[in-house]
């Protein structure tokens, strides 16, 4: 993420898709949301207290929640604003490591309390033990995207108040979509993100895909704020990590490598290939609104890069490549790296 923060505009390639599309930089959240699920399944495999356990998650979810506030609220004013505090009236409440706390206490919550008692012996009984984790987030996003009525969209930009009417419902375009419709609603308008990604699409941007003057043409949603960490779209992320936690689930119930690598790869290409066909269908993979064919396509990416790392160092035992990951420093902690890329 730092390099697609300093380098994104001279490489396109790993910067953000403006809207519907896929980039590198597009994989890097749902990456790591799918490794926070496998880690999950490792870390709660077993429980000696479940109210201990729920006491711990709670507060490093808060700890995570309140160092997003802290680096993507607006505390940090820049380089060439060396103050600091924030204005409560306009503090950006959602972020990176939000969404991560998020993930991270829903996908611990589902672990202590949603996991039966029946044993694993199979794929299907593995099933049947962690049936309730994801039934009831896919049917609360899909009837808020698709069911959500957009009226219209009023903004302030530059002392000006717009309003762009939309009356539309079901709807993917940057304009008039559930997702940022909630977000205003909930959070409120003050709240979201200001330099929104389809503000390098052709239509805002005469540079596009980087960023640049508006076009002559350009309409007045261009402007708009709109937050790619929102409320609808996490609730999609936090199925990401939910994947992530199914897939920790087979490292602990299942101990021959090819039953591994079966469980991983089966889902995965059916992940994919679901995707693909939800993208061609009109569903289009966008990162921004987090839809399910996003969600598709990176969960079995991630499940597929997964299985090719553990081929490669647990079953063929060619760790070299790998050495990287294993930091002494700084202190096997990546949030520093994140805060000094904010």
């Amino acid at each position: 993420m730092i390099l697609v923060d300093d380098a994104g505009g001279v490489l396109p390639a790993i910067n953000h898709s403006p809207w519907n599309g896929l980039t590198l930089a597009d994989v890097v959240m749902p990456f790591f949301l799918f490794m926070v699920g496998v880690s999950l399944g490792l870390t709660y495999k077993k429980l000696s207290c479940k109210a201990v356990a729920t006491r711990k998650a709670i507060l490093r979810a808060l700890k995570l929640l309140i160092i997003g506030l802290f680096l993507q609220g607006g505390f940090l004013h820049g380089l060439n604003d060396l103050t600091y505090g924030v204005d409560l009236t306009q503090i950006r409440w959602m972020g990176i490591l939000q969404r991560i706390a998020v993930g991270y206490l829903v996908g611990a919550m589902c672990e202590i309390w949603l996991k039966g008692d029946n044993q694993v012996t199979s794929g299907l009984s593995m099933l049947r033990k962690y049936q309730f984790q994801c039934v009831s987030l896919l049917d609360l996003f899909a009837n808020c995207v698709r069911g959500a009525v957009v009226i219209l969209v009023s903004f302030i930009s530059f002392l000006v108040i717009w309003v762009v009417k939309c009356g539309v419902r079901g709807t993917t375009g940057p304009a008039c979509n559930a997702v940022g419709m909630i977000d205003r609603t909930i959070l409120g308008i003050h709240h979201l993100y200001r330099r929104p990604v389809y503000a390098r699409t052709k239509t805002c941007s005469i540079n596009s895909p980087d960023n640049g003057p508006l076009p002559p043409d350009a309409p007045s949603w261009c402007q708009a704020p709109f937050d790619p960490e929102g409320l609808l779209s996490s609730v999609m992320a936090v199925v990401t990590c939910l994947v992530g936690l199914h897939y920790g689930h087979i490292i602990v119930h299942f101990k021959e490598h090819k039953d591994r690598i079966l469980h991983w790869m089966v889902p995965s290409t059916c992940f994919v290939v679901l995707g693909l066909v939800l993208d061609l269908s009109g569903m289009h993979v966008n990162k921004a609104l987090y839809t399910f064919s996003y969600m598709c396509v990176t969960a079995g990416a991630a499940g597929i890069v997964f299985t090719g790392i553990y081929i490669l160092v647990d079953v063929f035992g060619f760790r070299r490549p790998t050495l990287g990951f294993y930091w002494k420093q700084p202190g096997n902690n990546i949030l520093r790296l994140i805060g000094i890329g904010r």
